[in-house]
C-alpha cells in the first residue's frame, strides 16, 4: 500500500493518492489532474475511485476530469445530490481498492453531505 499527501500550500488543500495492487483511488484532487495520472502511471495502477469529503467551495475539484480521463468513479458520502454521474456512497459502505478497503463514514457539519474515509491496510 502507498499514501501520499498531495498538498497546495497556496490553498491549504490536502489531495490524497492511495495506491493497492495496481489500483488508485484520489481524495479531494485539485482541477489539474496530471499529477494524479502521472503518478498513477509511474506506479502501474489504474485509478478505481475519486472520492470527494465535501462540495468545494474553497478551490475548484478536479473530480469531473479526472474521472472523464481515467474512468474512475466518483463517490460522495450519503445525502450528496450531484448533477452528474456519481456513486453517493451510504455509511458505513466499504470500498475495495487492491488489498485495501476504505469505509466512507458520514460526518456531517461542515457540510450536510461531508464524509469521511477510514482507510485499512491489507489483511
Amino acid at each position: 500500500m502507498k499514501v501520499q499527501q498531495l498538498y497546495t500550500g497556496c490553498l491549504a488543500e490536502a489531495a490524497y493518492y492511495i495506491e493497492s495492487e495496481g489500483e488508485a483511488v484520489i481524495i479531494d484532487p485539485l482541477r489539474e489532474t496530471k499529477p494524479y495520472i502521472e503518478q498513477a502511471e509511474k506506479d502501474g495502477a489504474k485509478i478505481k475511485y475519486v472520492l470527494e469529503t465535501h462540495f468545494h467551495a474553497d478551490f475548484v475539484s478536479g473530480h469531473l476530469d479526472l474521472a472523464k480521463k481515467t474512468g474512475a468513479t466518483i463517490v460522495f458520502g450519503p445525502t450528496a445530490a450531484p448533477n452528474f454521474k456519481a456513486h453517493v456512497a451510504a455509511d458505513g459502505e466499504v470500498l475495495k481498492v487492491g488489498k485495501v478497503s476504505i469505509v466512507v463514514l458520514h460526518t456531517p457539519g461542515h457540510t450536510m453531505e461531508s464524509s469521511s474515509f477510514l482507510l485499512r491496510d491489507e489483511r
